[in-house]
């Protein structure tokens, strides 16, 4: 069996790391080297570059070349895939949950007041 990774997919795997989130938080607040993004974490510039990897892979940040460092971009506008995703499937639970509310109501209410069925 093949894991199908499209956009969605990666963008949900980067951002289920707390340490990515927090990365991306900073990111929010402007451009930043691997070494500033590192700083407040208690691992290696190593182990924050795998993590920038994955934001990277995943759209959620670019990376530029300036000089000698290479700053990290927040992207986002690719949060917008995710934000439409959940959008999505909350109208659609919505409206099941709206649909069962219905059916739940009409099975209280006694025989005499329910509704024909279809």
């Amino acid at each position: 069996m093949t894991l199908v990774e499209d956009d969605v997919s990666l963008m949900f795997g980067a951002l289920a790391d707390p340490t990515r989130r927090s990365i991306l938080g900073k990111l929010a607040e402007g451009d930043a080297t691997v070494g500033e993004l590192a700083e407040p974490f208690s691992m290696t510039q190593q182990a924050i570059s795998k993590h920038l990897k994955v934001l990277e892979r995943a759209g959620l940040i670019s990376r530029s070349r300036t000089a000698q460092s290479r700053p990290c971009r927040l992207e986002a506008e690719r949060l917008d895939a995710a934000a439409e995703w959940i959008a999505q499937h909350r109208r659609t639970w919505s409206e099941r949950y709206d649909r069962l509310d219905a059916h739940l109501e009409n099975l209280r209410r006694p025989e005499s007041d329910k509704e024909p069925s279809k």
